[in-house]
């Protein structure tokens, strides 16, 4: 079993480190099978905040400041109202209504050849607090993040610098949670640091891979990103019914 953790995590590291976001696509439905949630989704944060951490001292230079700032502050603005959410409203129609958003905003970039885009950062509060209330509820505060990156026309490295500046602190956050739940766990750190020399090769190996990718060609990456998360999300709002 903990071969299979360490390979599911650097599977999903590298993916991370790579394009900045994604490895929840991995490692959430596989790590399932072999780990409990409560287990899991700690050392998940864990890694998330080390792999932000070196990708953040590695390229803090391609890190776009003020768009990182806003999305984290807007998230905060938005968390509360994301647990009122979870308190309020149907979980799968949730996400099978952000699947359908999410998938279908990315096939229509896809189609149009990415003829809209944002040009500043007057819009961020849109996605920060919308990431806010899905981070708030469900836990799935990262598809609004990559979709404001796809429209703000980021380079591969900022995008993926950018990101890493956003989930610094949100993981952090989201760590400090799990320990006061009493869910930082002696097997929680046990599997953390089992994974963390594979992770670290994986963080340095997707930055490798990042770099030769050319902006247009990341995009389409990005996208294909997005609706493989659409489609989960409606498989888990079909599950979930």
């Amino acid at each position: 079993m903990t071969v299979a953790v360490v390979a599911v995590f650097f599977g999903a590291t590298l993916i991370r480190s790579a394009f900045g976001f994604g490895e929840a696509l991995i490692a959430v439905p596989l790590l399932a099978l072999v780990l409990p949630v409560k287990v899991a989704a700690p050392v998940a944060v864990l890694l998330s905040i080390t792999i932000a951490a070196v990708v953040v001292a590695q390229d803090w230079r391609d890190v776009h400041l003020q768009s990182a700032t806003r999305l984290v502050l807007w998230t905060l603005v938005g968390i509360p109202l994301g647990l009122l959410l979870l308190r309020s409203a149907s979980e799968s129609l949730v996400k099978g209504a952000l699947g359908v958003v999410v998938a279908g905003f990315s096939i229509w970039a896809l189609r149009h050849g990415g003829s809209y885009r944002l040009d500043d950062d007057r819009r961020a509060w849109i996605f920060g607090v919308t990431a806010g209330v899905l981070g708030g509820a469900y836990g799935m505060n990262g598809p609004p993040l990559v979709m404001y990156g796809s429209l703000r026309r980021w380079s591969p490295e900022q995008f993926r610098a950018t990101l890493q500046g956003y989930f610094l602190p949100a993981s952090v956050i989201g760590l400090a949670g799990y320990w006061i739940a009493g869910l930082w766990t002696p097997v929680v750190t046990r599997y953390y640091l089992l994974s963390l020399p594979t992770a670290l090769l994986a963080i340095v190996l997707g930055r490798a891979i990042n770099r030769r990718l050319d902006a247009g060609r990341f995009l389409v990456y990005v996208h294909a990103g997005l609706i493989a998360s659409g489609v989960v999300l409606l498989l888990l709002a079909l599950v979930g019914s």
